[in-house]
């Protein structure tokens, strides 16, 4: 079970649904932005989203040691990438296409 803090930092920083995100994943665009292990290889963030919308559909109480420290992974992500906003319009930025990847929308209300 996840600790108290991890789960509520990591509902603060995923905004996106399960389902946004499962949508969001399905997009040619979110293919385009992250690192990726080897050439041809999904991008570690897409691969993180995939784990995330796996988080999402499970009860607090069958979490797993593995899904808390993912949880952690996306918290700091989230976080060290939102404090790195570019200036100008980021709607259709490298920027926020890599948030997505990992559950957060910043322009999402």
């Amino acid at each position: 079970m996840a600790d108290t803090d991890v789960y509520a930092e990591f509902r603060d920083a995923v905004n996106m649904t399960a389902g946004e995100l499962k949508k969001w994943l399905g997009t040619e665009e979110s293919k385009t932005v992250g690192q990726r292990s080897s050439p041809g290889a999904e991008p570690v963030g897409h691969h993180s989203g995939r784990k995330i919308i796996g988080i999402l559909g499970k009860k607090r109480t069958e979490l797993t040691e593995a899904d808390e420290q993912h949880m952690r992974r996306v918290v700091g992500y989230v976080h060290r990438h939102t404090a790195q906003r570019p200036d100008g319009d980021v709607a259709d930025s490298r920027w926020r296409r890599s948030l997505m990847n990992w559950g957060h929308d910043p322009l999402k209300k």
